[in-house]
């Protein structure tokens, strides 16, 4: 008798178990069930990311062939003011040659004429022809100047 209040024992404890992992399992089920219709989804969703990026990407392509364009728009202004800084670089520098220049002869004529004690009519004549061949020279360059430029823009 005892082996059979054993063997009922046992059973009920068999019964228990059962129901608990049936428990476990029926809730495993629905965490299951919940996987599968997500991933049901998952294909639809990767589609509309796949088809944004796309969206995106053209979008970019358009974008950047805009920005081209301008940048092609642009460069002859580009080169024109590349230029205009060249020429203005060049009348600069000439001008500071002259500047150099001119303070040179005037400091050696001035020094001829009280050396010579000649005066300031002779100094003025001097300075005024000095100006006048420097003048012509100047225009000279320009005028070279200009011509060049406008030969590279041909």
């Amino acid at each position: 008798m005892l082996s059979g209040i054993g063997v009922l024992l046992i059973g009920v404890a068999f019964l228990i178990l059962a129901f608990f992992v049936a428990h476990v399992l029926n809730n495993l089920a629905g965490v299951l069930h919940g996987v599968e219709k997500t991933v049901e989804r998952l294909p639809n969703q990767l589609d509309e990311i796949f088809k944004e990026t796309g969206n995106l990407m053209q979008e970019s392509n358009r974008t950047l062939a805009d920005v081209n364009d301008k940048m092609e728009q642009l460069s002859p202004l580009v080169y024109i003011l590349g230029d205009a800084g060249n020429v203005t670089r060049k009348f600069s520098s000439s001008l500071v040659d002259i500047t150099e220049s001119m303070k040179s002869k005037t400091s050696d004529t001035e020094e001829i004429t009280k050396k010579n004690n000649v005066g300031g009519l002779y100094g003025s004549f001097a300075l005024g022809y000095y100006w006048l061949k420097k003048r012509r020279q100047l225009k000279k360059d320009v005028t070279e100047g200009v011509s060049s430029h406008e030969q590279r823009n041909e």
